[in-house]
């Protein structure tokens, strides 16, 4: 890169690409580039020190050599974007994970996510936002979310549709993180509140066709640091870098999906393509789940509200939440799958005994194992119970109230 130009004030130097994008695209044949050199351009567009047509240049470049979908770059970039995002308080959320006392099985406790990465075309219901606030029942979520970019609905646009009360997610910041998790075990992490930095990006990728590294990268930022996470990709090729993404950044319980139809979801209507870490493996497990595997009967895509906007699929979760969603609704058996995968990849469901409390249907835990050794079925039990007991519902009440406690 050549030398930075002189700043104004208050401005840092602006970075010149030409260098790596000359490297990049040599008649579409690039010379070696490293995910470190592609990270370290990265880093400069969140300090806005990149022009806006060198940016776009290297979005298009990695797009068309394939460079954003290796494993790799993606681990590279989202550590690049981590250390410019906003710093949450570790030793603060640690000392309110030991005090939640949440540890069960397998599970220790800590910070969980459940996100999709978009793009399948399908706009099925809002599955892993549903499915985080069903699991913060019995896990400490740190659900990370933004506006809709290739959909209808959102998880934010959701969550601001919520009646009668919306939560104040731009509320949820570092400075407040600590006291929504005393109130609750739910946290919506905002990416524009805890990413300032891809304010500069946004404009850019809004001018272009295509989707972007950056579409595929934010699943990878949550700006907490987590115990376990269900990460869901629209093309089947992507689940093994992602897994390898995961690896690389030190991830030890996590699992990527991709439903046959090329669904960001464990698929209601057939097979799921699965990618697993577990802490006892070195090696990424491949295998496939059906709804079967989860004691559930299938059912096609058509029926788990396609197209619907924000305000219509807040009112399905609330009704989900509220327990008035028939025991055979395909919508809640898709909610009931995904955050059954959740709390099997956290290591709760290992347990040999529960310890759900009241509404519990006192049922004894569910040793059968599926496909990856996972107790999914007895991830369904509890998923139910989340919602039979009122649970769920409680948790995401505290965190409407609490949000709406704290100030701008």
């Amino acid at each position: 890169m050549s030398q930075p130009q002189p700043a104004t004030a208050g401005e840092l130097p602006n970075v010149d690409l030409k260098p790596l994008l000359t490297r990049l695209w040599p008649l579409g044949h690039p010379d070696a580039v490293s995910a470190d050199e592609i990270a370290n351009a990265i880093s400069y567009f969140f300090t806005n020190q990149v022009s806006d047509v060198q940016a776009a240049s290297l979005l298009m470049c990695l797009h068309f050599t394939s460079l954003d979908r290796q494993s790799d770059v993606l681990a590279k970039t989202a550590a690049a974007m981590l250390r410019a995002a906003a710093q949450v308080n570790t030793t603060s959320l640690k000392s309110i994970i030991s005090q939640k006392n949440l540890a069960e099985g397998g599970y220790a406790g800590g910070l969980c996510d459940i996100v999709g990465t978009g793009g399948d075309s399908h706009n099925t219901f809002n599955i892993s936002t549903t499915s985080s606030i069903l699991a913060s029942s019995l896990l400490l979520m740190a659900k990370h979310g933004n506006k809709a970019s290739t959909s209808k609905s959102g998880s934010a646009d959701l969550l601001a549709n919520m009646q009668p009360t919306p939560p104040q997610i731009h509320r949820v910041r570092p400075d407040t993180i600590t006291q929504v998790y005393s109130a609750t075990n739910y946290a919506f992490l905002f990416a524009p509140v805890f990413h300032p930095g891809m304010r500069h990006v946004a404009p850019i990728r809004k001018q272009l066709p295509w989707r972007t590294l950056f579409n595929l990268v934010g699943p990878l930022a949550n700006p907490c640091e987590l115990e376990a996470r269900v990460i869901g990709v629209a093309r089947k090729d992507l689940g093994p870098v992602f897994a390898d993404a995961l690896k690389i950044s030190g991830a030890r319980k996590a699992m990527v999906v991709c439903g046959d139809e090329e669904l960001d979801e464990i698929s209601c209507a057939g097979p799921t393509l699965c990618w697993r870490l577990t802490p006892t493996s070195t090696e990424v497990e491949h295998f496939i789940l059906q709804p079967s595997d989860f004691g559930l009967p299938a059912h096609p895509l058509s029926t788990v509200s396609p197209g619907k906007e924000p305000a219509e699929n807040a009112a399905i979760l609330a009704k989900i939440l509220n327990n008035e969603m028939p025991d055979d609704d395909p919508i809640l058996h898709f909610v009931l799958i995904n955050t059954a995968a959740l709390l099997v990849v956290s290591g709760i469901c290992d347990a040999d005994s529960s310890n759900m409390g009241h509404g519990c249907d006192d049922g004894a835990v569910i040793q059968e194992t599926g496909p990856g050794g996972g107790r999914w079925k007895e991830g369904v039990r509890r998923a139910t119970w989340a919602i039979k007991s009122g649970e769920a519902a409680r948790q995401w009440a505290k965190f409407v109230e609490v949000t709406n406690s704290l100030s701008d």
